[in-house]
């Protein structure tokens, strides 16, 4: 079993579903998807009189948005950074009670968030992507107890970004640990 922690607002788990589920397919591994809100990410604005400090997280922060652009146009994605972030919690908590196959619900979310800027904390948005994945909509209050109750497991694990993927005992953070991940499941599967 892979267990993967994921947020809708991170462009690094956007970017990471698909090799992820390439791996589940080549593989045969389950992957138990996780629900784990992260901060928004934005680029700070240029200061006149920025520090350097200050100047050191704009200029990382524009590094890291466009490698998440340059890697996007490799996987064929349209992916837009907000001005102003939205929120994915609502969406979080809907996962964090899914029963089933959560893909098509994965994939419908990720694209409203990236493609189309959609606030995923807001519950008719996130009932109108679960209805188009054919997926009943969760009762709000056991859902949001149930994502606390997961994100409070996964800080005691280490997890503290997503995507984070966890197997064998295990925590990576990051698509780029893939081959690795690949060669762990490998040795789990006795292969």
């Amino acid at each position: 079993m892979l267990t993967l922690y994921i947020d809708f607002k991170s462009a690094a788990s956007y970017l990471a579903l698909e090799p992820t589920l390439e791996l589940a397919r080549k593989t045969g591994v389950a992957i138990d998807w996780r629900p784990f809100s992260v901060r928004p990410f934005s680029v700070p604005e240029e200061h006149v009189e920025e520090t350097v400090g200050e100047r050191h997280r704009r200029v990382r922060a524009a590094a890291q948005r466009d490698t998440h652009l340059h890697y996007a146009a490799v996987q064929g994605r349209d992916i837009r950074f907000a001005e102003t972030p939205a929120g994915s919690d609502v969406a979080l908590a809907a996962l964090a009670v899914m029963e089933g196959d959560p893909v098509p619900f994965l994939r419908a979310a990720f694209a409203a968030y990236w493609t189309e800027q959609a606030d995923l904390a807001d519950e008719a948005v996130v009932e109108a992507l679960l209805q188009s994945a054919d997926i009943d909509r969760p009762d709000w209050k056991a859902a949001r107890t149930k994502l606390a109750n997961i994100r409070d497991q996964a800080e005691e694990t280490g997890v503290f970004e997503a995507p984070s993927y966890l197997i064998a005992d295990q925590l990576f953070l990051g698509r780029e640990h893939l081959p690795w991940i690949r060669s762990l499941v490998a040795a789990e599967q006795g292969a």
